[in-house]
C-alpha cells in the first residue's frame, strides 16, 4: 500500500485569489486572514495574485482566466453571500459554488471555496477571518497533494 500525504509547506507555490467586492468588508477581512496564513505557510508575497470582482457569481470566471495562464498551483475564492428576502440568495450561493467546483474539476487546479453563505451579516463577520485562514490551508495542502500524486505517477 502507498499512502500519499500532502504537506503544508507553501514555499514555491503560486496562489491566485479572487475576492468578491459585494459585502466588501467581509471579503477584506477574509483576504487579510488568508494572506496572513499563506505567509505563515511559506507562500511568498510575490507568488500571490489578488483580483477583485463585483460579486460571487463573477468569481468562477476570473478564477478560470487565472487557471488558463497555467501559472498557479492553487486558487482561492473569497466573499460573502448573505441571505436576503428573495430567492436570489439561493441562486448566487448555489451557482457560485457550482462554478468553483466545476472549475477545479475541469482544470485540475485546486480551488478553495471561501465564499461564505450566511443568514446574517453578523454570521458572515464571525466567519470571515477563520474562513480566510482555512482557505489558505486548503490551497496549500491540495496543491501539495496534487504535486505528490503527480510525482508518484512517474
Amino acid at each position: 500500500m502507498v499512502e500519499i500525504k500532502p504537506g503544508r509547506d507553501g514555499a514555491g507555490l503560486k496562489v491566485g485569489i479572487v475576492r468578491a467586492r459585494f459585502n466588501e468588508p467581509i471579503g477584506v477581512v477574509a483576504l487579510e486572514a488568508c494572506l496572513g496564513r499563506l505567509a505563515e505557510l511559506g507562500v511568498a508575497g510575490r507568488d500571490i495574485t489578488v483580483v477583485s470582482v463585483p460579486g460571487a457569481l463573477e468569481a468562477p470566471l476570473a478564477l478560470q482566466r487565472l487557471a488558463a495562464t497555467e501559472s498557479y498551483d492553487a486558487l482561492i475564492a473569497l466573499g460573502a453571500v448573505i441571505r436576503g428576502e428573495t430567492y436570489h440568495f439561493e441562486v448566487v450561493a448555489n451557482e457560485s459554488a457550482s462554478g468553483l467546483t466545476q472549475l477545479q474539476l475541469d482544470t485540475g487546479i485546486p480551488v478553495a471555496n471561501g465564499i461564505l453563505t450566511t443568514d446574517t451579516e453578523a454570521q458572515a463577520e464571525a466567519r470571515a477571518a477563520p474562513k480566510g485562514r482555512d482557505c489558505a490551508d486548503v490551497a496549500v495542502e491540495m496543491a501539495n497533494l496534487i504535486r505528490a500524486i503527480e510525482r508518484h505517477q512517474k
